[in-house]
């Protein structure tokens, strides 16, 4: 575990030194805080204190945050070669790929943790459910971590970060709104298939309120099949 964490600090650091970290926070902050008080869903005028217009625009925000957080982190090693480098040191596949995993993560959640002054304001002007309200965030941060996990293996895949890029929104796009719409139009069992598909169908339950397994298991299969992917891919390269 140690490992993993120091690949983490590492990641992190990069993040911030390189000026990704930031131009991805402005950018986020800027989106969502538009389109949640000034633009479409204005909560001033919605008359409920509730943060739902937020994690609305945080939902499409997110889905364009995270490939561009993760389009870098095993391609540009690809591309320079130090993957190799990476790889000879007393450190695991696996420990590669958590360790990236989980520097992301803190990203998002850093990410998160700015608009934490949205929740306190909209508590000034009535009751926020804050039951709901925490929900919201940990549906956020799930549903982030499991294009985060697609992102890395679509990341170790290619030395192309643009193609890391275009592959993880591809793939994101079936989860986001494809299984959705195709939800909406079979029925039976085909429907229930691409329902218990849709990312929305899981995210809306949590933004809700509601916490059930099903949501859970669901986020987190997708972020174990995306992790395990990307060791695959990276185990498979040292093997050749």
């Amino acid at each position: 575990m140690h490992a993993v964490w120091v690949i983490a600090k590492r990641e992190l650091n990069s993040f911030f030194d390189s000026l990704v970290a930031y131009i991805l926070l402005v950018l986020f902050l800027g989106f969502s805080g538009f389109f949640t008080w000034l633009y479409g869903a204005d909560v001033f005028l919605s008359g409920q204190a509730s943060l739902q217009s937020f994690f609305s625009t945080a939902y499409w925000s997110l889905f364009f945050f995270t490939p561009a957080l993760t389009m870098r982190l095993l391609a540009e090693e690809n591309k320079t070669g130090t993957i190799e480098l990476l790889l000879t040191k007393a450190v695991t596949d696996r420990q590669v790929v958590l360790g990236k995993f989980l520097a992301a993560v803190l990203l998002v959640a850093i990410a998160l943790a700015f608009t934490l002054p949205y929740a306190f304001t909209i508590s000034a002007i009535g009751p926020l459910d804050w039951g709901a309200t925490l929900c919201g965030y940990l549906g956020l941060l799930l549903m982030s971590a499991a294009y985060i996990g697609i992102g890395l293996y679509a990341s170790s895949i290619t030395s192309n970060q643009v193609v890391a890029f275009l592959i993880t929104l591809f793939i994101g796009l079936f989860f986001h709104v494809l299984f959705d719409a195709l939800a909406a139009n079979f029925t039976g069992l085909a429907g229930l298939v691409f329902s218990t598909l849709s990312m929305s169908e899981h995210f809306d339950s949590l933004s809700r309120g509601v916490v059930d397994t099903r949501d859970l298991i669901y986020f987190l299969s997708l972020i174990v099949a995306g992790l395990l992917l990307a060791e695959f891919t990276l185990t498979k390269r040292n093997l050749d």
